[in-house]
């Protein structure tokens, strides 16, 4: 027997807000919240026959985020170029992050193939140019 992977938590300031910004961006909804935890994930309608993507789940706590993150998200745009799915996270409110990627953090012969984002907590989060096979 094996584990799979079902749940990815993600300590947080403000959890109403920042489930909203990645429901926004996965095009998830809150599956639940009480106690200050709020879970997202797949509509349910919609959930796939086949593997089930991992929900997210964010919990509140005190302190504020001091350093770049070890674990993070890479998403892909999947009706939408790299370019547009940025400025359409920007306008979500993502911000750009610096965490040495190179000149932009964008795609292409001089650079990488992703743009380093940051969620509105500061959480860095890569947009992916395509997606891995």
């Amino acid at each position: 027997m094996t584990s799979r992977f079902t749940e990815l938590a993600i300590d947080c300031s403000d959890p109403a807000t920042l489930a909203r910004f990645w429901c926004a961006v996965l095009d998830y909804e809150v599956l639940e919240a009480e106690d200050g935890l709020v879970t997202i994930g797949p509509p349910v309608a919609e959930s796939p026959a086949g593997p089930v993507p991992p929900v997210l789940t964010f919990a509140p706590v005190p302190e504020a985020k001091t350093v770049k993150n070890r674990v993070h998200l890479d998403v892909h745009p999947t009706d939408r170029d790299q370019d547009e799915e940025v400025r359409r996270l920007l306008s979500l409110g993502a911000r750009p992050a610096d965490v040495g990627q190179g000149a932009g953090g964008t795609g292409g012969a001089d650079g990488p193939s992703w743009v380093v984002l940051a969620d509105p907590e500061g959480n860095e989060f890569c947009v992916l140019a395509g997606r891995r096979p």
